[in-house]
């Protein structure tokens, strides 16, 4: 683990240096935008300062981003994903980031410069959540390290090349819109998981889920279980199959497929400023084959890779962040991300599936309706 360690503490430091060498270049980019505002009266230049520094902006309640954080975290590190959807709902809006962005109209600076603070700062603590919940399901002997590395060395490509594309480019309406679209097609995929035609194909991981389940109650019995050790084992590794089991299960992947999904997941994800892992699960649980009670810190690893490299690029290509409203967030996010692991073993495999279904059917829905302007879905609260 130590070699890990120092990797994630390089691409840290990495990290850093790209902020404070970037950020206050920009500084004047947003003075600019600020100065744009005020001309089109958009920005009253008397009212007090808000979000990124904005006369007239939302002033955040600190207290409830930390509370929401918590959540965001908790619901990240139990399902391994929803993580940078539910953040992406807190800064639009719990928060009243997205409407305040909407405002300035659909070609104004600073509309497209609150839509880039709004995907950086989700991606801060998705990353945030994603480092901590891997390490811990790593303990657990429920991560599977091979499979989640593939799909990093994919994701690094997509996290680069779409920041670097839309970055400034995007209004908030084409984000939100796009942002529901994706993820009600994922609850619609997810659902046809629950059919028996869409369960058909995931034996292997419902007999791996039971027996994880059964020990976990008779560990909860009093009896001597020790779940780690008949956690993910690596049978035998190659180019072209990668061999493990779970809890007496065989499972195999060819690694090709997940390193070609990585970079397709992370070009989506990048492009909505998430994790991914609302697309990480449903490929996890389908092309691989998972039981849910690995996908989560799976997911998480290759969340992790990619958030490091998306966050870089929208940095230097000018996204702005709230260090003080993300200082508090990642706080919560720690809290979250430290309680998930211990909670989920005790959620039956199919509940989890339920609680991600329901939330992306009402997330997907609203955010169409509000993105795109249609009428009848605008009335979901």
């Amino acid at each position: 683990m130590r070699i890990g360690k120092h990797a994630f503490l390089v691409a840290a430091l990495v990290l850093v240096a790209a902020v404070v060498l970037v950020q206050p270049a920009w500084a004047d980019k947003l003075a600019d935008a600020i100065q744009e505002g005020i001309t089109s009266g958009k920005v009253d230049p008397t009212a007090d300062p808000g979000y990124l520094g904005i006369p007239g902006a939302p002033n955040v309640n600190l207290i409830l981003a930390f509370v929401w954080a918590i959540w965001v975290g908790w619901i990240f590190s139990t399902v391994g994903a929803f993580g940078g959807v539910m953040a992406g709902v807190g800064h639009i809006t719990i928060y009243g980031l997205g409407n305040y962005g909407k405002s300035f109209g659909k070609g104004a600076t600073l509309n497209k410069m609150v839509t880039d603070s709004i995907r950086v700062s989700n991606q801060f603590l998705v990353g945030t959540s994603a480092l901590i919940t891997s390490f811990n399901y790593y303990k657990m002997g429920r991560l599977v390290l091979p499979l989640g590395v593939a799909l990093a060395i994919g994701s690094i490509l997509g996290s680069w090349l779409v920041p670097f594309l839309t970055a400034g480019k995007v209004s908030f309406s084409q984000y939100q819109g796009w942002f529901g679209v994706f993820v009600l097609a994922l609850g619609v995929f997810l659902f046809y998981q629950t059919t028996p035609a869409g369960s058909a194909s995931q034996k292997k991981a419902k007999v791996a889920a039971k027996a994880f389940q059964d020990s976990v109650k008779k560990q909860k019995e009093g009896g001597k279980v020790d779940l780690a050790a008949q956690g993910v084992r690596v049978v035998s590794f190659s180019p072209s199959k990668v061999v493990f089991t779970f809890f007496g299960v065989e499972f195999s992947f060819n690694p090709l497929i997940p390193i070609l999904g990585g970079f397709v997941i992370a070009s989506i994800a990048a492009f909505l400023g998430v994790g991914g892992g609302f697309l990480l699960v449903p490929f996890l649980t389908s092309v691989a084959g998972l039981p849910m009670y690995l996908v989560a810190g799976t997911s998480a690893l290759a969340v992790l890779i990619g958030m490091i490299t998306s966050i870089i690029t929208y940095i230097t290509q000018g996204a702005l962040v709230d260090w003080g409203l993300v200082g508090i967030e990642i706080i919560g996010i720690v809290i979250g991300s430290v309680i998930g692991p211990k909670t989920s073993k005790y959620i039956p495999d199919r509940w989890l599936k339920i609680l991600f279904i329901v939330l992306a059917f009402y997330v997907g829905l609203r955010y169409i309706g509000r993105g795109f302007d249609i009428g009848f879905l605008k009335i979901i609260p």
